[in-house]
């Protein structure tokens, strides 16, 4: 079935565990109405002037898109920056080269669609701090605590044998 978001239901609320600079905004019509997506997500987002979308990052598991709707902002992507306008759509490949983040330059509030997959689990990175976001667990880790696959399996046997004698 069709459901069908009209402009003015559009709702936004703050995006919930935000902190100065990155106070961003989405229309929660969607959730509203009960639309149950299985694989594309999709957000009106509304970014203030001054405002940052959320840390320069990319997805190991999702594509996206942006369609700006009203206003301007600049992007950063691995390129460098450019300014968005009214109309732009910009699209984000999987990977280091999908890395991107925007900003509100202006007076003037912007809004825009964000359109991406999902397929039950992501993995955002984000160079600039080092972290790593495990969706939809939302679960963080610093990347600098990367270890090896087997770290901790050294003593298979033992455990095994420990496992056997409880048996």
């Amino acid at each position: 079935m069709a459901t069908v978001l009209k402009i003015e239901n559009r709702e936004f609320s703050e995006n919930p565990g935000r902190i100065d600079d990155f106070r961003l905004y989405s229309d929660i019509s969607r959730l509203k109405s009960g639309i149950d997506s299985k694989n594309l997500n999709f957000d009106v987002r509304l970014l203030n002037p001054g405002q940052f979308s959320s840390p320069y990052h990319f997805h190991r598991n999702a594509e996206e898109l942006f369609m700006v709707i009203s206003g301007s902002m600049t992007l950063r992507t691995p390129k460098g920056l450019e300014i968005l306008s009214t109309g732009d759509l910009v699209f984000f490949e999987l990977g280091e080269t999908g890395a991107h983040q925007v900003y509100n330059h202006t007076n003037e509030p912007c809004t825009y669609l964000d359109i991406r997959t999902f397929y039950g689990a992501d993995i955002c990175e984000y160079p600039d701090s080092g972290k790593t976001l495990v969706i939809p667990s939302m679960q963080v880790f610093e990347k600098e605590s990367k270890v090896s696959y087997f770290k901790g399996e050294e003593n298979i046997l033992q455990k095994w044998n420990e496992i056997t004698k409880q048996l």
